[in-house]
């Protein structure tokens, strides 16, 4: 039977989770156990589990610090966290999964159903590293890209642009690889906010770091310092340009 571990600093969350997910019907052993980094890594030893949910704020550290301490990390898992934005976009940059306090049914029951759906795919011991990487450099991040064969983890200043086809992304490295995942550009248009890339158009985003200039020639486009070309969109033409003033 598949094991469910719930490591929280509040018993009361803790058993408010397991009772929630004993309503979902599914085949599963939850154990509401864990109030610390240490006793979270003892609780994970002890069980091992197949899936974790995970509190952020420990009295003694953070759930990245549990991560951190456990040395088989062969279970899938879902982060619990109020409205830390540093937290959240640890997470996400390293292709992991959360949910938000206070727990709402709904939203846990879908984020147990998709690592359920995955419980035989679990999280790569890079990905672990890389959001315990991105959790203490908030300006220096890594994302990772998670493709059918494999995953990679990409420094964002090596990053050229996005490209979307549909429900598909396609990033361009400076090393001329690419690579395609099965995320929306909408997604990482949220991501990478903040961190110097633009939506230029529809189905582009780009590295405003490797923008080389602007043609006017055919009705005109953003030209990469790798040589591609881009259309901006007449909606963003006033926020590139004030941007390309800056650069």
């Amino acid at each position: 039977m598949t094991k469910v571990l719930i490591i929280d600093d509040e018993k009361r969350t803790r058993d408010l989770i397991s009772k929630m997910i004993q309503s979902f019907g599914y085949a599963l052993e939850t154990i509401a156990e864990g109030e610390s980094v240490e006793s979270g890594i003892a609780a994970i030893e002890k069980y091992k589990p197949d899936l974790v949910l995970l509190d952020i704020q420990m009295p003694d550290g953070t759930g990245f610090d549990v991560i951190r301490g456990v040395n088989n990390k062969n279970f899938e898992v879902i982060f619990v966290t109020a409205h830390e934005e540093y937290a959240i976009k640890a997470i996400k940059f390293s292709a992991l999964d959360y949910i938000l306090k206070p727990v709402d049914p709904d939203e846990l029951h879908s984020a147990i159903r998709k690592a359920l759906q995955s419980v035989e795919k679990k999280p790569s011991q890079t990905q672990f590293d890389t959001l315990y990487h991105n959790a203490v450099n908030q300006q220096k991040r890594r994302l990772v890209l998670k493709t059918q064969e494999s995953v990679f983890v990409v420094e964002l200043d090596h990053i050229i642009r996005c490209e979307s086809d549909r429900n598909y992304t396609t990033f361009h490295l400076d090393n001329g690889n690419k690579i395609m995942v099965s995320k929306t550009l909408k997604e990482y248009e949220m991501l990478l906010s903040g961190y110097n890339f633009l939506r230029v158009a529809q189905s582009h985003i780009v590295n405003l770091d490797f923008v080389d200039r602007y043609d006017k020639v055919d009705g005109g486009a953003v030209v990469m310092k790798d040589g591609s070309q881009v259309p901006l969109s007449p909606s963003k033409r006033d926020i590139f340009f004030r941007i390309l003033e800056n650069l």
